[in-house]
């Protein structure tokens, strides 16, 4: 399966916002963003023409960044989402934030959706009391996600816990801290999904 293999913190300069990919330290003063304020590479700091197509095309790229997929997948999301009935670019979104390992992170349980990716691929994460080691599982309503009882000791998912305590547990999921587990209320809407992502902006790419 393709995967970005190269620096976190890079595809944070390149976006010029952060992306909040490597956890702990985006939050700290060793944050890439926050000591080189622009984009990686020779030409990085010179002034770039903003046009309509660059603002789309940086849009999508940051959305496929901050969810950590690749092309291929992300149209298929897109495709998905365009089928189904409502506003195309909120669909896209709540498919996103759907994914099991997004839900992982959002829950607490990881540290960043890399970390969470990881740890339900190593078959630490259950779904109604079975395991699921698919990062692109999509959760539904009344789904019950925790962490597996072999995994409840393991030094990753307790420093997130306490990282998690920095972030609040959006309202359409519920946690239970002392059993490590989560429910799904919902599927967000768009107000419940606090990423700085203009969604419009992918249609009118993709849509050309």
């Amino acid at each position: 399966m393709a995967r970005y293999t190269g620096a976190d913190c890079r595809l944070c300069r390149r976006e010029g916002s952060k992306l909040f990919l490597k956890g702990d330290r985006c939050y700290s003063e060793k944050c890439a963003l926050e000591r080189r304020p622009y984009a990686p590479g020779q030409a990085g700091q010179h002034r770039v023409r903003e046009t309509e197509y660059r603002l789309q095309l940086r849009e999508k790229q940051k959305t496929k960044r901050i969810y950590g997929m690749m092309e291929k997948q992300f149209h298929h999301y897109y495709e998905m989402a365009n089928r189904q009935k409502g506003v195309t670019g909120e669909n896209l979104l709540r498919i996103l934030e759907s994914r099991l390992d997004n839900v992982v992170y959002r829950l607490g349980f990881a540290k960043s959706r890399d970390e969470a990716r990881q740890t339900v691929r190593h078959n630490h994460i259950t779904v109604n009391g079975k395991k699921v080691n698919i990062p692109s599982y999509r959760v539904k309503p009344g789904d019950v996600v925790a962490v597996a009882p072999k995994a409840k000791d393991l030094l990753p998912i307790k420093s997130a816990l306490i990282s998690s305590e920095r972030t609040e547990v959006p309202s359409w999921l519920e946690v239970d801290i002392e059993k490590l587990q989560g429910s799904v209320l919902q599927l967000p809407t768009r107000d419940q999904i606090d990423l700085d992502i203009q969604e419009q902006l992918i249609v009118e790419l993709y849509s050309k």
